[in-house]
């Protein structure tokens, strides 16, 4: 089952975001009850190839979704993905798009809202660690999604809806806006045995600036009462590519069109952001196989050219999709490079 949506031919918020974040959901369903193959969602097989910042900035835009339905933090949840998933490339996300280590049982909880079907299943082996530190391993029986976007969906329902005999086990964590306190909250509630979560899972969101895909963080100062325009220049209005109310959704065209500019309903430029005042400078770059693209962003095709080891001098910088820091422009006109690799001297 294939299906198209008012919003990608016009200028419509139609269906609404509740039921456009569903689609791929209801799509799957349709497709598994007349016995054909889901493929409208988007699969943990895509992801292999990627490199770990192409694969957050594709997955963000999920859990920012996820978040505006379920109330956890999209950096959290986005943390746990890229931790117990290895950015989407394990083995129980290649095989299963079971992106968060869910077994068919945990400790004997079950909670309403699952996207898993109930009989799907991955067998594999996987290691716990003991409260003395020691690891064992064992065999287990791990859910089977159709998609991603139902591997986070079937999480959040655990963490919403797990109970600790008459009290939920993750109390507190729906609507937390402190990471930090959410990821103990997590923790504590049972979630992992291993005794250094809660900083791998602070370490990951702190690296990657996991923050920037929270709901509310894309709110502030960014949605307001009108239409975010995806376009070359604000002049150029045969240009627009689309009209959206969320400013997540307007960014995702932009990256999605190099060279096109999200505008504000009062015409100012919102994403993205140049920022060329403190260039040039130099960077230090300490990897052999770092890309040079042809543009700022994952978006833009690859020059086929590595940088190699040395130091480079920037001479202008652009936001883009796939890097947390931006982009620099190498002064040789070589191309692009992501700032996230290169330790500025």
């Amino acid at each position: 089952m294939i299906l198209t949506v008012h919003r990608w031919f016009a200028n419509k918020s139609c269906p609404g975001n509740w039921l456009y974040a569903r689609l791929g959901d209801l799509a799957a369903r349709v497709t598994a009850a007349l016995g054909g193959s889901a493929s409208s969602c988007l699969q943990a097989s895509s992801l292999k190839n990627l490199s770990e910042a192409e694969a957050v900035a594709k997955i963000g835009p999920l859990f920012t979704e996820n978040q505006k339905q379920s109330g956890i933090l999209a950096c959290v949840s986005m943390a746990q993905f890229i931790l117990e998933s290895g950015y989407g490339k394990s083995e129980l996300a290649q095989n299963a798009n079971n992106c968060f280590g869910m077994k068919t049982s945990l400790s004997g909880n079950s909670w309403s809202g699952s996207s898993w079907d109930g009989k799907s299943v991955y067998t594999k082996k996987t290691q716990e660690q003991n409260a003395d530190g020691s690891y064992v391993t064992i065999t287990a029986d791990f859910r089977k999604y159709a998609c991603v976007e139902d591997s986070i969906a079937d999480h959040a329902a655990y963490l919403l809806g797990a109970m600790n005999g008459s009290r939920k086990r993750y109390e507190g964590l729906a609507g937390c806006m402190d990471y930090k306190k959410a990821v103990q909250i997590i923790k504590d509630g049972g979630y992992a045995t291993s005794h250094t979560y809660v900083q791998n899972l602070c370490n990951i969101i702190e690296r990657w600036n996991l923050t920037q895909y929270n709901a509310s963080a894309q709110n502030q100062g960014g949605n307001i009462s009108g239409w975010y325009r995806v376009r070359k220049s604000w002049q150029n209005a045969a240009s627009q590519k689309g009209a959206f109310h969320d400013l997540s959704y307007a960014k995702q065209c932009a990256d999605a069109n190099p060279g096109y500019t999200v505008f504000d309903p009062a015409g100012k430029a919102v994403y993205p952001v140049n920022q060329t005042a403190s260039v040039p400078y130099a960077v230090r770059v300490s990897i052999n196989d770092l890309n040079i693209r042809k543009g700022p962003g994952t978006n833009y095709g690859k020059t086929g050219y590595y940088t190699g080891k040395g130091v480079f001098t920037i001479v202008a910088e652009s936001a883009g999709a796939g890097s947390v820091k931006g982009w620099g422009k190498l002064k040789s006109g070589a191309g692009w490079i992501a700032l996230d690799f290169a330790a500025r001297i």
